[in-house]
């Protein structure tokens, strides 16, 4: 018996990295899970792992800032599994510069996927929520970065759209708790993904949604953030997963409208 067993949940970006092992994880706990990510394979995969664990997941493709991606990944969860117990709002990435360098594409692009795709997921939920009332606690998780909670020098924009998550959080805790729903958030620190990759290129990029985005840690850099963390090391995408599982369980039930910071201390 899982934890999760009948339960079903959505985790955007979850073909890769932390949304990955969320997905894995929810799903070992009994959820069925509708997986996604901007490019198909990926999320394909995820899809069979689970089903290799003897899980049960569908896959729903596709950028999360599409006009229309909101409704269709609700309905996919509906449709496929008759219901939405667990949403986690987990697609996102990085676009980074100093204020003075960065342009107003790269502003809206970075607001644009990590704060106004979860709002309009939330939206998108709303009326399914509210029409199939649950006797048990349904659960938002929504991820932040400590980049909005403390800042971080050349993320105006990341930081300024983690921050929004935090305040879109705490509000919506406030409209949904009538619901019987649970909204939090975890805010990462330090997570060893794609994005933050050790390199010595001063040149990694990847290409996402068409852009060439700047990826990767200096080694020097890592070497120093890893001073500065109690655990000497940064953390891992299961690491960072079981924080987000933490607050989808019952055991959560009576938490609400919290954000927490997933960084061993660092700050």
């Amino acid at each position: 018996m899982g934890t999760l067993d009948g339960k079903v949940a959505i985790v955007s970006g979850s073909g890769r990295g932390i949304g990955r092992e969320i997905a894995l994880k929810l799903a070992s706990e009994g959820a069925a899970v509708v997986v996604n990510d901007l490019d198909p394979e990926p999320a394909e995969q995820t899809a069979t792992d689970i089903k290799a664990a003897g899980g049960n997941a569908v896959v729903c493709a596709g950028s999360v800032t599409e006009e229309g991606f909101a409704e269709r990944f609700v309905a996919t969860a509906v449709d496929s599994f008759g219901g939405l117990d667990v949403i986690v709002n987990n697609a996102g990435y990085t676009w980074d510069s100093v204020i003075q360098k960065m342009t107003d594409e790269q502003w809206d692009t970075i607001l644009d996927v990590n704060l106004k795709a979860p709002f309009r997921i939330l939206r998108a939920a709303q009326p399914f929520i509210k029409a199939n009332p649950s006797e048990y606690h349904r659960k938002v998780v929504n991820i932040s970065s400590t980049s909005g909670f403390y800042g971080a020098a050349g993320q105006s924009n990341y930081g300024a759209a983690k921050a929004g998550v935090i305040g879109l959080t705490r509000t919506l805790a406030k409209e949904w708790g009538r619901y019987k729903v649970n909204v939090n958030a975890v805010a990462f620190g330090f997570i060893l993904t794609r994005m933050t990759e050790v390199t010595a290129a001063d040149n990694a990029t990847l290409e996402i949604d068409g852009r060439e985005i700047r990826v990767g840690m200096n080694p020097d850099r890592a070497a120093m953030a890893s001073k500065i963390i109690p655990f000497g090391r940064a953390g891992t995408p299961k690491e960072a997963a079981g924080a987000v599982y933490l607050l989808c369980t019952p055991e959560a039930d009576y938490i609400n409208s919290q954000c927490i910071v997933v960084d061993a201390g660092r700050v």
